[in-house]
């Protein structure tokens, strides 16, 4: 029992004096380290962007991140094992200060997409040799306005050649949200597999099947990647005032919205959300003429016989969950078995005290998040920084989010530059019970995750416990 207890003392500090010794990167924030939550690990791998936004992984590995107002980096790693990961080599492969948010990849790594404010572009793509073709091809157009000027893309998974584009309002208020043919404030879904090759781009305003309106400035987009339901994370409106009372410090909410599916339906399709007419309570506390509202209930700013808070929660679709108001949720990707979500937070702006700037989850369930429509404690935090008070100039930002084939989460930082990569360390293997489940593409992934000599070593602890006829229990901690 004693040599099982030392076997297990050893291989659990070997490794972590192994991985601190063999880590190249020594990268450090320039402000106080952010906070991890239990369970987790991070590192910060690179730095030097503009202001790095959506990012994503090609076929060979390679991570792609839009820089605003620079363009399109590719980006060749290092993975020294776990979260000690370096930039092995960097490069431009458009160079575009227009491109400003948005990105998607074909299934097959031959076509990449990317948005400025006004279009959708196409290239062909070839991740061999980190190019794209020399011209480009305009799939969408007519987005542009002021404001809200991010177009989020989604390629469908579950309805290969669907393409989502998220647009947002052309201002803090915009009336012109209440008419369907402005396009504004919409999420919108485009065939373009069926695009033959000398179609002219598609019309944002009057094509593509409608997911969605009256939403503000849906920016993170995301697939359910079990039941392929269609989520947005909605940033909703500053400075607001009901009956001539200030509500802004705690309201509206932002707002996590279901769009339905893509595949076989056209159920949950195609609602009016509210905005600008209405918007999601937060907080009841101070708030003017609450009546029985609660967190999740839809109001209006000055009602009348028209439009009223009754006519809110009759008329325009609810969000499924509500998160505090002016935190910004910027982007939402699921676990690959769908039992969570994780959404950032960008931050504050308008409010005494900051919130949001985090990273965080949301349990997921048969396709539904586990928490109530009026819960006040929707998410669990993943990775914080230690003092808001020093936001948002001294601290980090999140906005795009993308999994590595081992099942690790990348995030960028657009306020400072930065690409961080997290990674649980609750996984266990033990000998009494079966292994707690590791998401990985291959069956071999895990086994990278630490170098080889240190496996070796595993497998020798894991022997000699066989040997001692199974008493006492080893396990072997991935960091």
């Amino acid at each position: 029992m004693n040599l099982l207890l030392s076997l297990h003392i050893l291989a659990s500090s070997q490794l972590s004096v192994a991985l601190a010794q063999e880590c190249r990167n020594t990268l450090k924030t320039t402000y106080t380290s952010p906070i991890a939550a239990g369970g987790w690990t991070y590192r910060l791998i690179a730095n030097g962007f503009t202001r790095p936004r959506s990012i994503l992984f090609d076929n060979q590995g390679a991570l792609l991140v839009v820089d605003a107002n620079s363009g399109v980096k590719h980006l060749k790693l290092t993975d020294d094992g776990g979260t000690c990961l370096s930039v092995a080599e960097k490069r431009t492969i458009i160079d575009s200060p227009e491109l400003n948010h948005g990105i998607a990849l074909s299934p097959d790594g031959k076509t990449l997409y990317a948005s400025t404010a006004d279009k959708v572009y196409s290239w062909s793509y070839d991740g061999s040799a980190a190019t794209v073709g020399d011209r480009n091809r305009t799939l969408i157009a007519n987005m542009s306005n002021t404001d809200h000027t991010t177009r989020t893309l989604l390629l469908s998974n579950k309805s290969p050649g669907i393409l989502l584009v998220s647009r947002g309002s052309a201002s803090n208020i915009d009336e012109a949200a209440t008419r369907q043919s402005t396009g504004h404030s919409q999420l919108r879904a485009f065939d373009i597999g069926s695009l033959g090759e000398n179609s002219g781009p598609l019309n944002f305003p009057t094509e593509g099947k409608m997911l969605g309106w009256g939403l503000r400035n849906s920016v993170g987009v995301a697939e359910e990647p079990v039941t392929g339901g269609i989520w947005t994370v909605e940033n909703s409106a500053d400075q607001l005032r009901r009956n001539n009372v200030d509500i802004h410090t705690d309201n509206p909410a932002e707002e996590l919205n279901f769009h339905g599916y893509l595949s076989n339906s056209n159920k949950d399709q195609g609602g009016n959300y509210g905005y600008p007419s209405c918007f999601a309570v937060w907080s009841t506390e101070g708030f003017p003429d609450k009546g029985n509202m609660t967190t999740g209930d839809q109001f209006t700013l000055s009602p009348s016989r028209t439009l009223n808070d009754t006519t809110c929660n009759s008329a325009y679709v609810p969000p499924r969950l509500s998160f505090q108001a002016h935190t910004a949720p910027l982007d939402i990707k699921f676990t690959s078995d769908g039992s969570e979500a994780f959404v950032t937070f960008h931050g504050s702006w308008n409010r005494d005290v900051a919130v949001g700037y985090k990273l965080s989850s949301i349990r997921f369930s048969n396709g539904e998040p586990t928490e109530s429509a009026d819960s006040r404690t929707p998410t669990t935090d993943v990775l914080s920084n230690a003092d808001t008070s020093s936001c948002p100039d001294n601290c980090f930002r999140p906005v795009g989010l993308a999994w590595d084939s081992q099942q690790r989460l990348f995030m960028t930082s657009d306020s400072t530059g930065e690409i961080f990569v997290l990674q649980r360390t609750d996984v266990s293997v033990s000998t009494s019970s079966p292994a707690a489940p590791v998401p990985t593409s291959s069956p071999d992934a895990a086994a990278t995750l630490v170098p080889s000599w240190l496996t070796s070593f595993g497998s020798l602890a894991i022997s000699v416990f066989v040997f001692m006829g199974g008493a006492g229990v080893v396990r072997l901690i991935v960091l």
